[in-house]
């Protein structure tokens, strides 16, 4: 179906999500503070999370850096052996996008056990984001962050587990971390745990669970959770389906930036499912998605371009949007490019670059691609015909349900006694 994003997107901008907008942290050091100083700091720094600062704390996303930086360089001033102000001076640094004067007090801090530098600075390893990427050494200090019971760290050594940077991927592992985190209240923690229950990793299959977990993470505004509990709802998994209430909670994720809930929402649009259809609308979505650098909008929007539809129809930037999208590892977007130069729409006829993209779609095993592929040796473009190779290619691609291989296959057996011809190549949505 066009436009939907994966289970395993929402997994990724778990880590993502939380570096990118430094999601708030605390860490384990006692919440009474002496003196003005240190007060100032926690007032600019602290995260709400943190025991004792629920009412000061902030999102870092939100936090006056300037004024977060001048009253943390006090507070460090007065204490200097804090690990706590070296924490939250830390995040402001970062926080304000400057790595290279955060890593040594995120560094000293870790090495006193602060929870909220363990976390970061293991992020910020494991991403490689202001440091040398070293997952491993990133997985150890999220792992002591877990082990301390901090949710953050809990869910990023999740990810880690999940996805296999720095230790050995195991899902029964992740599953752990994230319902650690979960249970914490994190609601990236319980968004991550809904997918895992989505697609059966580390837990039973079950779309009832999935959705009772999404639900937590939506109802504190997470997009992710907004985004997953949208695709529940679309599809009708675990419950009846409710395209009104996906569309609204697609709209609500894409409204904070999220590149997933702006993809599914101009899917909805785009084929007036929960809303009126609207092609515009769904070209400017995927738009939004596509500047985040997301291949599947970007595939979507060549599929506006190359046909018109919403937009002016555009064979060239269709044609530059679906490279993109397949260099990106969109291999609907491989099979669309193949077609393109093929049939000279954008750029001149190329054979060699059809076969290029084609195959690297079909070494995927994507139906499509090698359906195409299977034309491609019938009728000998760009390569030698040849009928068994095609007819191989077809037979994959049948035996991946797509019907029209089938009919391929057919009619290419009964060519050999003299009936049917031509042959049928196609794009994928």
């Amino acid at each position: 179906m066009i436009g939907k994003s994966n289970g395993n997107g929402g997994r990724m901008t778990g880590r993502g999500l939380v570096l990118a907008v430094m999601m708030p942290a605390l860490a384990w050091a006692p919440a009474a503070l002496a003196g003005p100083a240190l007060d100032a700091c926690a007032a600019e720094a602290a995260s709400q999370f943190e025991p004792g600062f629920a009412e000061i704390g902030k999102d870092s996303w939100t936090m006056d850096t300037v004024a977060a930086i001048a009253a943390c360089k006090k507070a460090l001033s007065a204490e200097p052996d804090s690990a706590q102000v070296k924490g939250w001076l830390a995040r402001a640094y970062f926080a304000a996008g400057d790595s290279a004067l955060a890593l040594p007090l995120f560094e000293a801090a870790a090495e006193d056990g602060n929870a909220l530098a363990l976390a970061i600075l293991g992020d910020m390893l494991t991403t490689g984001d202001g440091v040398p990427q070293d997952m491993e050494r990133g997985a150890q200090l999220l792992r002591q962050g877990a082990e301390a019971g901090f949710a953050l760290a809990q869910n990023s050594l999740g990810l880690s587990y999940d996805f296999g940077e720095g230790v050995a991927q195991d899902y029964d592992e992740a599953a752990r971390w994230y319902r650690a985190a979960a249970e914490q209240g994190m609601s990236k923690g319980q968004s991550n745990l809904g997918l895992m229950y989505q697609d059966g990793l580390g837990v039973p299959q079950d779309y009832v669970a999935a959705a009772a977990w999404f639900e937590k993470s939506a109802a504190q505004g997470d997009p992710s959770g907004q985004a997953n509990l949208g695709i529940l709802l679309q599809d009708g998994l675990g419950q009846k389906a409710d395209p009104e209430r996906a569309a609204e909670l697609y709209r609500l994720a894409a409204e904070q930036g999220d590149m997933y809930g702006q993809n599914n929402l101009g899917s909805l649009y785009e084929n007036g499912i929960g809303v009126e259809e609207d092609l515009a609308r769904a070209a400017e979505l995927y738009q939004q998605a596509a500047d985040q650098d997301m291949p599947l909008a970007k595939h979507n929007l060549a599929l506006l371009y190359e046909d018109g539809r919403g937009v002016k129809q555009d064979y060239v930037r269709a044609l530059r949007l679906y490279t993109q999208a397949a260099e990106g590892g969109e291999m609907r977007a491989a099979v669309n490019l193949g077609l393109l130069y093929m049939d000279g729409k954008g750029t001149d006829v190329d054979y060699e670059a059809a076969l290029k993209w084609t195959q690297l779609a079909a070494d995927a095993n994507q139906p499509v691609g090698l359906n195409n592929m299977g034309y491609i040796y019938e009728h000998g473009l760009g390569v030698t015909a040849n009928r068994q190779t095609a007819m191989d290619y077809y037979q994959r691609s049948a035996d991946e349900g797509y019907e029209l291989a089938s009919e391929n296959l057919v009619r290419l057996s009964k060519e050999q006694t003299g009936q049917g011809g031509g042959g049928t190549k196609t794009k994928t949505k």
